[in-house]
């Protein structure tokens, strides 16, 4: 499967921007109560039920407001700022706001993941270990040697960027994450061998775990969709439909066409019959942590 760079759709975007602006009025600190006190006196008319609806997705949210509630926010660096009224302002320019976030510094990154709004998530991974179940030791040795010569700072916001992710796994109404691994990921050396038993020891671990399904694609199961490379499928709340997401030396690619997101589903379903089962796929996982 050929899969084209596909833009954010603009429902996708409006989750996005709706998505920063209560994170970033959480990450300052504030109830909807003591926002609207700041609010009321930058202007415009402000109240606890028109925040409320503005990160419920209930109501639009113009320019000017957005740009009053990153001041009430706090917010005063300028690339961060214009990164979040772009969303605002160009609302059906999709896929505009992968390429500026790229300008943005590494801390605010996470700010614009939709991880947190997610459901659930299929994926097949090929080269490494995902992100959301990878080990500090795991990340530190991978960020390393992918990025010789790192700064010990740069390299650490990443680590916690990364770590910080994985709490969709941990909140009270947890993702649903069904992972398809290529059996070539648990003999691929990250780091030393003491980082490699800790991960596959965080693998069986989260495979016991009744909302994420772990299956291991064996060598010996010949030519499968995964010739094609890594994808994910992404859920939402309904009524957004499931979408595509794909990582690679570009950057971040989302899927929205209704009949590639099609494709990705018939290939994720070959590819979990391929595979093998959760409980085979757990005894696998067993027996390379007691020889790893």
């Amino acid at each position: 499967m050929s899969i084209e760079p596909g833009p954010v759709n603009a429902t996708v975007r409006q989750w996005q921007l709706t998505e920063t602006l209560r994170q970033l009025r959480e990450k300052a600190g504030l109830t909807m109560d003591q926002a609207v006190d700041i609010l009321q006196g930058l202007g415009g008319k402000w109240s606890k039920s028109k925040i409320s609806r503005i990160e419920n997705r209930e109501q639009g949210v113009k320019s000017f407001d957005v740009e009053r509630l990153l001041t009430a926010y706090g917010v005063t660096d300028e690339a961060v700022r214009i990164q979040i009224l772009d969303l605002a302002a160009k609302p059906a320019e999709r896929g505009h706001w992968l390429a500026l976030r790229r300008d943005l510094p590494e801390q605010f990154h996470n700010l614009f993941d939709i991880e947190p709004a997610l459901q659930a998530v299929r994926q097949l991974e090929t080269v490494v270990v995902p992100g959301l179940l990878q080990t500090t030791d795991y990340i530190r040795a991978l960020i390393t040697g992918a990025n010789p010569g790192l700064s010990h700072d740069v390299l650490e916001r990443r680590i916690l960027a990364r770590t910080v992710r994985q709490s969709v796994l941990t909140r009270p109404d947890p993702l649903r994450y069904h992972v398809v691994l290529d059996e070539s990921i648990l003999e691929r050396r990250i780091g030393s061998p003491e980082v490699m038993r800790g991960q596959v020891g965080r693998l069986i671990d989260a495979a016991q775990e009744k909302h994420i399904t772990i299956q291991i694609l064996a060598k010996d199961t010949g030519a499968t969709p995964a010739v094609n490379g890594p994808f994910s499928v992404l859920s939402l709340p309904d009524p957004i439909p499931d979408f595509g997401y794909t990582e690679g030396p570009g950057g971040s690619i989302y899927i929205e066409d209704r009949d590639v997101v099609r494709m990705c589903l018939e290939r994720w379903g070959i590819l979990t019959q391929r595979a093998l089962s959760p409980e085979r796929s757990l005894d696998l996982l067993s027996e390379v942590g007691k020889t790893s």
